[in-house]
């Protein structure tokens, strides 16, 4: 037999010494027509292992060409399309052969297609009946061992559909065979796929620890960290700036693999997080099945089910890195770290102090942060926004609710001031422990690696070159790498040696006694903060007496015990304070008696009252607008505009721009203006042209141009100068 090619598609007359195998009389169904056209042999198997596995079925389906030739086609026409070797015949999305099967039929060049069985060419429905539909209308045979058939004849047709059903039946039952038994070995907890990262397969199957104790100890690692940082990506980082690299062994039958060392990464802490494994819990179908044919080249990604849905459960069966408990208590810290409705998320560098732990007093929903400036966080109920209902809940400048709870923390924190102090010592030398037995087993691993070299270059025969100058330069960066980790180790050492020195102790000691340093500190970030107050207290309810400035609130401890303060929050008008009246009448009482602005706001401090601004003492200026709001005097100064003068906002509708860019272009000098001598008004002046010159320097001004022509920006010289 010659050998028969796998891939591609050509003519059998290019074949050697081909002789038919197969003698038959030609079908009546086969018209002068159809041996005008092609004669097209589809070959197929499923899989690469059959390609190679079972070669007697291949074999037959390319003898099929003599068949057609039997059939009375001429060899020049005979052509066999084998592109879809190793391809599932369950979809023809990935299959170019079939589908250029497809196209060569609706060009009418095709009289016959052969098939050693119909499930060579789909086991899908919908495929084959696509098929059928095509050669029935082009007037195409179909074919294969047993007969010619013609799908526009109503027999043949009923025939060929019990065909393509009996080959979609037969696949299902063939995936059906093979899930129960995957099923049926799962129930016993004795199908392991792949390796889970720390874990190794013997050959008999059973699962174990790794038996590489630096492979074993990231993994305790990883679990350690996750319980004092609390988020994957905290602890990303904190693997990353050590670098610290995860041992993961390829996945080999005969048993545990060679290990390389990788850089974490996102997805393999969150997998190394979830898994149930790593409690010593055996889990089957943790994921949804597949709902698209395997060969797809999009992605896919397959989402996770609740637990009560897994296949089989089954705990204590592998050997364990954390017990079960533990494992349930990272779930609920993983859950909580997402930004969702019913979760806090992680702590953040942004300065909103409460974000993620406050609520709604008046309908228990939890406030959304909002950023009017960088540095000022707003508090806001959205539940009007969601539900589209009328607005009933008040929102709350961050300043004054965070400083009320960082000094509630802080007076909590100041009883446990030596015990922090001690905790922070265990921390601090467990960590530096940790870290320098870690850098102990890198070495003692690149060492390894070094002798190993050596002693493969010393058993190698001297004569013997060409792997002698391999070995040797094997041996020379396997010295390399270990030279190299020794400089790092030094380096580490010297940078955070193993004993903490008596100088850090008493910095340490003062520290945790001065605890509102502690938390002001420059090197105390805004998630440091977050988190001590995660710490220490579950929630904060905030309830809006509105509209006044009057807020209540209650803190919510871990433990289940609650606090009740008052706080203030700022408000839009003076009308809005809860003791507004009192104010206008103290106002009056003084202005009355020839007090200044400045002199009544020294009094009104004096006395307590509040101010429109949470937290902040009366200024001149307040009192000025107070004044000038009870009809007691007037601050605004009677605009007169002379000729060619503007107010700001005249002039930006006029030309189509903000306000705040004008104001922009006469701070730098663009345009002349003046200001108002009270009230500080801007006015620009700009006759004919200049309105020419300010559209010209509009339509220049866009987004990242920083450069303007000179004389855009140099106004006209003023005759009468500024008023």
């Amino acid at each position: 037999m010659t050998n028969t090619p796998l891939i591609g598609s050509r003519p059998i007359c290019q074949q050697e010494n081909a002789e038919p195998l197969i003698r038959s009389i030609r079908s009546p169904k086969i018209q002068p027509r159809h041996l005008d056209q092609q004669a097209v042999v589809y070959v197929r198997q499923s899989t690469p292992h059959q390609m190679w596995e079972h070669p007697e079925s291949r074999a037959r389906q390319y003898e099929l060409a003599h068949h057609a030739q039997a059939l009375g086609w001429p060899a020049q026409q005979v052509i066999v399309i084998d592109e879809d070797q190793g391809l599932s015949g369950q979809s023809a999305e990935q299959r170019l052969g079939f589908q250029r099967l497809l196209t060569e039929v609706t060009l009418e060049r095709v009289g016959l297609i052969l098939g050693l069985e119909m499930s060579r060419l789909a086991r899908s429905s919908k495929d084959w009946h696509h098929l059928l539909e095509l050669c029935a209308v082009f007037g195409t045979l179909l074919g294969d061992q047993d007969g010619v058939y013609d799908p526009s004849d109503t027999n043949d047709r009923l025939l060929l559909g019990l065909k393509g059903t009996m080959s979609e039946f037969e696949l299902c039952t063939m995936r059906n065979r093979l899930q129960r038994g995957i099923l049926h070995k799962a129930e016993r907890g004795e199908l392991f796929i792949a390796v889970p990262f720390g874990y190794a397969k013997l050959p008999t199957g059973e699962l174990v620890l790794d038996p590489d104790e630096q492979v074993r100890e990231t993994v305790k690692l990883i679990f350690d960290k996750f319980d004092e940082i609390g988020s994957v990506y905290g602890l990303m980082g904190y693997l990353v700036r050590n670098n610290i690299r995860l041992g993961v062994r390829s996945q080999q039958r005969s048993g545990p693999g060679e290990i390389e060392w990788r850089r974490p990464c996102r997805s393999t802490l969150f997998k190394l997080l979830h898994h149930p494994v790593y409690a010593g819990a055996y889990v089957f179908g943790r994921k949804r099945p597949r709902t698209q044919p395997k060969a797809s080249t999009e992605s896919y990604r397959r989402s996770g089910q609740p637990e009560d849905e897994w296949k089989v459960f089954l705990r204590d069966r592998v050997p364990a890195y954390i017990s079960w408990d533990r494992y349930v208590a990272n779930q609920e810290r993983l859950c909580k770290n997402r930004s969702r409705l019913a979760s806090s998320g992680v702590a953040r560098n942004g300065p909103a102090l409460l974000a993620g732990i406050l609520y709604c007093g008046v309908c228990g929903r939890r406030m959304n942060v909002r950023y009017r400036h960088p540095d000022r966080p707003y508090y806001r109920c959205e539940r009007h926004l969601e539900q589209a209902t009328e607005r009933t809940c008040g929102g709350l400048d961050a300043a004054g609710i965070d400083a009320l709870l960082a000094g509630q923390v802080q007076r909590v924190l100041e009883p446990a001031a030596l015990t922090l102090h001690l905790q922070v010592l265990e921390d601090h030398q467990r960590e530096r422990e940790r870290l320098e037995s870690h850098w102990a087993k890198r070495l003692e691993r690149a060492r390894y690696e070094a002798n190993r070299a050596e002693r493969q270059y010393q058993a190698v025969e001297p004569e013997n070159r060409l792997v002698a100058r391999t070995l040797e330069r094997k041996w020379e960066e396997s010295l390399a790498t270990c030279r190299q980790l020794q400089d790092e180790y030094d380096r580490f050492t010297r940078s955070q040696p193993l004993q903490v020195s008596e100088e850090e102790r008493q910095r340490i000691m003062a520290l945790s006694r001065d605890i509102p340093s502690l938390w002001d500190a420059e090197g105390t970030s805004a998630a440091d903060r977050k988190e001590i107050v995660r710490c220490l207290v579950d929630r904060i309810a905030v309830t809006v007496h509105q509209p006044s400035e009057r807020v209540a609130v209650a803190i919510h401890w871990q433990g289940g015990s609650v606090s009740h303060h008052d706080a203030v929050r700022s408000v839009a008008s003076f009308s809005q304070l809860a003791d507004a009246g009192r104010l206008r009448t103290r106002v009056v009482e003084l202005r009355t008696g020839g007090s200044s602005a400045s002199a009544i706001a020294e009094q009104l401090n004096a006395d307590g009252f509040s101010s429109r601004r949470a937290n902040r003492p009366f200024t001149k200026h307040q009192v000025e607008h107070l004044l000038e709001l009870y009809g007691l005097t007037s601050k605004r100064d009677v605009v007169r505009l002379g000729p060619g003068e503007w107010l700001v906002g005249k002039l930006s509708s006029t030309l189509g721009i903000g306000r705040e860019k004008l104001r922009e272009w006469f701070r730098k000098g663009w345009v002349h203006g003046r200001l108002t001598p009270r009230s500080k008004l801007c006015i620009i002046w700009a006759d004919a042209d200049e309105l020419k010159r300010l559209r010209r320097l509009r339509t220049h001004s866009k987004p990242g141009v920083s450069a303007h022509p000179p004389e855009l920006i140099t106004p006209k010289k003023r005759a009468n100068g500024p008023r």
